[in-house]
């Protein structure tokens, strides 16, 4: 495991932790706040920006990536390698918000944006807009349920970490 004093813009982040298996490509593309967590064995390609918020968690075996060729290979075939502007071609901005946990094997593509304190369930392939709080899972991954429930019970047997709630 690397602990970061500082993310790849050189801002001074605390308690930054990325798995020394972890690939990350376009790392001056990639932005990562406080408290981030990036386990073992991930690919992450940010050529076209990935901002990953405060307190996320990214498990193992994770692909987050910005761009993806998988309609463009087949349009193009062998002619793929000379055409600069190709369709079919995606890229897109990645966001993931504050206190989010990203679970194993999970695949996130191009112009995905998943909101603040969401849990992405194991094996989901994900692409689109997800709200705050959500349960995302599937492939293609959906909302399945919130997590406020689940939240509200352990802060009322809990009281004491009401006023840590995603701060």
């Amino acid at each position: 495991m690397l602990y970061r004093k500082r993310n790849f813009q050189g801002k001074r982040v605390a308690n930054l932790r990325i798995g020394s298996s972890t690939f990350i490509d376009h790392p001056e593309q990639l932005f990562l706040t406080d408290h981030v967590y990036i386990g073992h064995h991930n690919f992450i390609e940010a050529s076209n920006k990935i901002v990953i918020g405060t307190g996320c968690q990214i498990t193992s075996f994770v692909s987050i990536t910005s761009h993806s060729s998988h309609h463009a290979i087949r349009l193009y075939g062998s002619s793929y390698g000379s055409v600069d502007e190709k369709i079919g071609y995606e890229k897109g901005t990645i966001e993931i918000g504050d206190f989010t946990f990203i679970g194993p094997h999970v695949t996130i593509m191009p112009g995905t944006i998943i909101g603040k304190g969401c849990i992405v369930a194991a094996y989901s392939l994900v692409k689109g807009n997800f709200p705050d709080y959500s349960v995302i899972a599937g492939n293609p991954a959906q909302v399945v349920k919130g997590v406020k429930d689940t939240d509200k019970k352990y802060l009322e047997q809990y009281p004491e970490l009401v006023n840590l709630y995603m701060k």
